[in-house]
This record gives structure tokens, sequence and C-alpha cells, in this order.
């Protein structure tokens, strides 16, 4: 088993059990906020964490771009290790892309610009990048010319990332959860991670990554630590210090946490500095506090999140006082959190029409990147209950359906590959099954209802997973 960050009760690191209270009572309070897990850390010691329900402890979860501050990582030590330098500029990095590369601006990019995502261009260019070259989108990055000069201008760009996690794959010749293997994650106790990859082989760096909650409060508490790590320096301070200070300045963006400086793949915030990743991923690290605050989770509003924070943790730290009465009330809230499952009738009235032939999923209006690629939804009346297949042109997904709370499971899709759901439903009349799945190795919930009257489904994401992913890229890739 992965060592442990050691535990410890909330008074007895000087927090205020009351505050963090208040702080899952305005995350709870709002309906457009789906928790999955928290973790605080407070002077090295975890003195609050929990899981909402189907999610656990031992899960890895997606952490979208909070992957980028363990790439961030890996570049400090291959920077230590002599394999690239801030100052190369990346094209020297692909010499077999020399001759194409003419522009003056992509031929003066930098290391450094890239990891501080001033690469020169005005917005996003992943897009652009993977359509000029899907084979090497590196090349096709280099191929946009940046629109001012590199380092003068901030704009969050996935290629910078995706360009920096593949100089340190070429020169480490191994994809980055085995570089970091033994410098990263066996010396912080972190177990098995998984990391996507585009093309195959190749991780991605800029998202991907799926880790366990604890396993990213291991990375802030080494990030507050200076780089140290159980009396050894396992990265540069002056690597910490550059990548968690403003390197490029981003104030014309509208969110007051997101524009407050850049550093090298982290985030500087009203409060310390932090990774964050799409859908309520983040590692906050406060310095000040000498604290680290983690959480997944499922919101388009990030910036509620931190808003809740900053109004409830932040006063909760380091009080002289803690309301020692509200301790046993937070544990107890702690253990007790769950996501609410919908429930409704067990049973039809008559099964074999419901089990007749699959409910074909009837085409939804909006971008179709951003619906469930299912196109058909089958049930069965298994031995313990409902069953359903969640049916793709390629694939299909049999997992069993709660209908009294979640059934968690990990069905084999058709290729072999364990997806882990938690799934719960029931008719709400004779006519209409409602379903919902969570898998939950991601933040992402689809919604099914399928009708007796046309045997059509519809199928739903709360939040579309980004890229639009099938049912196999769903969970951790190892």
């Amino acid at each position: 088993m992965p060592a442990s960050l050691p535990r410890s009760s909330p008074a007895e690191q000087h927090v205020d059990p009351a505050g963090v209270l208040a702080f899952l009572d305005a995350l709870e309070s709002r309906p457009d906020i789906e928790m999955h897990s928290i973790m605080l850390v407070r002077h090295g010691h975890v003195v609050a964490e929990g899981w909402w329900r189907p999610f656990s402890a031992e899960r890895p979860h997606r952490l979208y771009s909070l992957s980028k501050s363990f790439t961030s990582t890996a570049a400090a030590f291959a920077a230590a290790e002599g394999l690239l330098d801030l100052d190369d500029t990346v094209v020297s990095h692909f010499p077999e892309f020399e001759a194409d590369i003419t522009d003056g601006g992509s031929r003066s990019m930098r290391i450094r610009h890239i990891a501080a995502m001033a690469s020169g261009h005005e917005q996003e260019t992943w897009s652009q990048a993977v359509a000029l070259d899907s084979n090497e989108p590196v090349r096709g990055f280099l191929l946009i010319p940046p629109d001012r000069p590199p380092g003068t201008v901030f704009a969050y760009n996935q290629p910078c990332t995706y360009t920096l996690a593949s100089i340190i794959q070429r020169k480490a010749g191994m994809p980055l959860t085995r570089y970091l293997r033994p410098r990263l994650f066996d010396p912080l106790g972190i177990g098995l991670v998984g990391w996507h990859t585009f093309p195959p082989g190749r991780e991605q760096g800029f998202t991907g990554l799926h880790a366990r909650t604890e396993d990213i409060a291991k990375l802030g508490q080494l990030y507050l630590q200076n780089g140290r790590w159980d009396g050894s320096q396992l990265i540069s301070e002056n690597w910490v210090a550059h990548a968690t200070s403003r390197q490029i300045d981003n104030a014309n963006r509208p969110d007051p946490d997101w524009r407050q400086g850049y550093g090298f793949q982290f985030w500087m915030s009203r409060h310390g500095y932090r990774g964050d990743g799409a859908f309520g991923q983040f590692c906050v690290i406060l310095p000040e506090q000498d604290a680290v605050v983690v959480t997944t989770a499922s919101t388009r509003d990030m910036q509620a999140m931190l808003d809740a924070m900053w109004a409830h943790l932040i006063p909760a730290l380091g009080q002289s006082a803690p309301d020692i009465g509200s301790q046993e009330q937070l544990a107890s809230r702690l253990r007790g959190l769950e996501l609410a499952a919908y429930q409704a009738d067990a049973e039809p009235a008559d099964w074999e029409r419901w089990m007749r032939e699959p409910f074909r999923v009837a085409s939804a209006d909006g971008d179709p990147e951003t619906q469930p690629t299912l196109t058909s939804i089958g049930l069965q009346r298994g031995a313990a209950g409902l069953q359903v297949t969640l049916n793709e042109v390629d694939n299909a997904l049999s997992l069993a359906v709660g209908t009294r709370g979640w059934t968690v499971s990990t069905p084999a899709d058709t290729f072999g590959k364990g997806i882990p759901v938690a799934a719960a439903g029931g008719w709400s009349d004779q006519k209409t099954l409602r379903l919902e799945v969570i898998f939950l190795e991601t933040p992402h919930r689809m919604d099914i209802v399928c009708s007796l009257d046309d045997h059509c489904a519809s199928a739903a994401w709360r939040l579309p997973p980004l890229g639009g992913f099938q049912l196999q890229d769903l969970r951790n890739p190892i």
C-alpha cells in the first residue's frame, strides 16, 4: 500500500472545524457544484478528508489540467538532470522540423515560454495544431506563427504543455509516468497512476492523468515544503520559486483567481497558488497558512469553489481557539458524505415489453461533440435486479443498476477493459425508466431516460467530457 500522510485532528493543527463545516455547507448549498472529494492538510497532517459516496479514497480521479502541475514537476527533474534548459529554443529539441519552421517567432520560442503559457499566441491553438499535423501535434503547433513575441503575452494554450511533455519524454526515452516513478511517485508513496496518450505511446502532459485525492495532496505538500520530502531535496528550491510565482501577467482574464499571474504550469491565486483542472479538480497551496486544500468535483463554476475556500477555510486556519465542540460534528459529517441517487419503482408491470429489444438512442439537439456516443440501451432482468447495456457502434458496457441507491461495479467493455461505474434508477411511471450512471474515475455522470411509448431513449451528460470521450476512455488507462 502507498505510504499515507500523517493524520491529526483539526484542533491539534489549529484549524477551526466550524470553518470546515461552513465550507462544506457553502459547497453543498450549490446545486451546480457536485463534490467528489476533499482533503485539507495543515502542518503536514491531514486534518479533514471525505469522499462523497459512491466515490472513495482508493479510486483515482481524472485530473484534467491539474495534470499540468505534474508535468511541471517532471520538467524540474529534467532540468536538474541536464535533459533540458529553460533557455533552450523549442525547435532545437525537434531538429527534424528545422526546415519546416520558418517563422521567426516560432523559432525564437523557448522552453521557459511554453512552461509559462507565454508562447506568443493570443488564444488556444490545440485544434489548429492537430489539424495541421495529427501525427505530430508539436510540429503543427510550431507551424502556427505566434501573434506576438514569445514571452510577452499569456494564453492558456494546451500545445504549450503538450510540447513541454513531449520534450521530456523524448529526452528521457520513456513516458512521463515511468520517468516520474523513481523520482516523484515512489519517494512520495504514490501508487499506480495512469496517463492518457496521444498519439499512442506519448502521455499527453496537459491533461489525462488519473490519481487519488491523497496523491494530489502529496504533490501540494512537496511544493509547500519547497521541494523537500523526508529530508531529501527532490526538486530544487529555485524551480519551486519560479514555478509558483508570476512568470507572465494575465490580468485581462475575467475571474479574479484566474488573473493573478501564471508560473510554470501553476496558477497564482488571491491566496497562495494552485494547480487546477476542469470541473473542480484543485490542488491549492497556501504557504502563509502552511496548508494544502485538495478537491475533486464536477462543476462549471470553479470560481465559486475558490470563493468558498477564501470565505470559510482561510479564516479557519490558524485559529488560536478553535470550536472544539464542532470537531465531532465535522467528523460525522465527513463520514456521511454521499451523492443522492435517483430512486423510483424497482419493477415495471410488464418486464417483457422492456426487454423485447434495445431502446434506440435518439439524436439530441445541440453540439454533437457534447452528446454521449451511445446508439442504444438494452435492459435485462438479472438475478440481482435491473441490468443495463450501454451500446456504442463498436463497444458495449453492461452494468447493474441500484433501485434503492447506488450499485458500484467494474464491468468490462467489449475490449475487455474494466470501467468503474455507479448506477441508480427506477421507473418514474409504468412507461418511463430513468437512470443515472457515474463513471467513477472521472468527474462525469450520464442521465438516461427510456420511454416505452416510442421505444426510444435519451442520453445526456451532466457535464460533457472534454473531447467527447467514448466509453473506453472513461477510465484510468493503466
